[in-house]
């Protein structure tokens, strides 16, 4: 995509005053005129998000959070007193592309920090290239924990947090088994383990689990595999268009009125491709949600929606990147100068301001306690069942 965000810098850049031919010394000594004053150059990140091969409904969320706090940032002033600036590169939803791109910001723009990406793969494939160039990552989508490093943060919810009260919640209220489809990588693998696990610990029962590749078109037999097996819970792990294409082809065979559905990695995007009425009665845990009359959850979306629209969905995903940018910018205020390690310092043990709530990033773990709410979706968005209060994460480091 390659597309960049830049904020308006005022007066002149160092590079511009350099290119009228005078060197800054120069001007400096010259009778009247004191001393030059250069302009500094932007405080860049790179955000590496896939912008086409499937998952490109997360990252065009994950940009309106970032977009926002880029703008609210420079409207501010900038992080102390320079520019900041956001250079967007697509990851095609491929790992292999993800390190491409990755080392192209860090080496070729200079980026003090990364954010994105979204699937666990492209994470891991980029994990070497950040710790072999020293640059944080700024990690903000859910993921199955374990991903612990210096240079690696996580601002989103790792399985505890998604688990640990949906799980319960549902063998209470629908009982029975339970059935896991999801994808056929370590994100899904790993949710369903510690699911299992969690399920089973609580006098539950699983009733199958079951991973699918990518570019499925025809999910009839599984469908039949999930109603014939006699659970009463599906928990559900298939993001992006392979997940719209298998709810609504469960739909239209009845099984959900056979099941109800625990939906993990849930963005409000989905409902509007399910069709109206579709995907309703679904259960989630999430760290936000947009329906809530929580006055700073309120301000967030109108804000934006103020920039990107009324009709546009905003999802966990949009407050989460959002709160990565504005924790990059907390750190470098809180160390008083622009570098990566001085990123990564000034993260551990941050508090963050966010709008749903306060969010504390570990300083050892460098995983974020954060606000959680038991959900469902009712119409076009989610409905609150249970705040759940700030959950500490299991972040799985060794």
């Amino acid at each position: 995509m390659g597309k960049t965000v830049k904020s308006l810098k005022k007066g002149l850049s160092r590079r511009s005053v350099l290119a009228a031919g005078t060197a800054a010394a120069g001007l400096a000594a010259l009778p009247g005129l004191g001393t030059t004053v250069l302009a500094a150059d932007a405080v860049k990140v790179g955000a590496v998000l896939p912008f086409s091969g499937g998952l490109e409904l997360f990252g065009n969320q994950a940009k309106l959070g970032i977009d926002l706090a880029v703008k609210e940032i420079n409207d501010a002033g900038g992080i102390l007193g320079q520019p900041l600036e956001v250079i967007y590169e697509d990851n095609k939803t491929d790992p292999k592309t993800s390190v491409e791109k990755a080392t192209k910001l860090i080496r070729g723009d200079d980026v003090v920090a990364l954010t994105g990406p979204i699937t666990s793969n492209a994470r891991d494939a980029m994990t070497a290239t950040i710790k072999r160039l020293k640059t944080p990552l700024l990690y903000a989508t859910n993921y199955e924990g374990g991903a612990c490093d210096r240079y690696l943060f996580s601002f989103n919810t790792v399985p505890n947090q998604e688990l640990a009260k949906l799980l319960p919640y549902l063998q209470e209220t629908v009982g029975g088994s339970t059935y896991m489809f999801g994808a056929d990588y370590v994100w899904p693998q790993k949710m369903f383990e510690a699911a299992k696990t969690l399920a089973e610990g609580q006098g539950g029962s699983v009733a199958g689990v079951e991973f699918t590749p990518w570019g499925v078109k025809e999910f009839a037999p599984v469908i039949r595999r999930i109603a014939d097996s006699g659970a009463k819970t599906l928990l559900f792990a298939l993001p992006g268009g392979d997940g719209i294409t298998f709810i609504k082809q469960a739909e239209a065979f009845g099984l959900f009125d056979q099941v109800t559905v625990g939906f993990l990695g849930f963005a409000e995007t989905y409902l509007g491709a399910f069709g109206p009425g579709g995907g309703q009665n679904m259960w989630v845990t999430v760290p936000f949600v947009a329906s809530s009359d929580n006055p700073g959850v309120k301000d967030f979306v109108a804000r934006i929606r103020a920039s990107a629209g009324d009709d546009v969905p905003i999802s966990h995903y949009v407050m989460t990147h959002y709160n990565a940018i504005n924790a990059l910018r907390d750190a470098l205020e809180r160390q008083g100068t622009v570098s990566r390690e001085a990123v990564v310092d000034g993260l551990e043990g941050l508090i963050v301001a966010s709008p749903a709530g306060p969010v504390t990033i570990g300083s050892a773990d460098h995983h974020v306690t954060l606000p959680m709410f038991l959900a469902k979706t009712e119409g076009d968005g989610l409905k609150t069942v249970q705040d759940l209060g700030r959950l500490a994460p299991e972040a799985g480091c060794s």
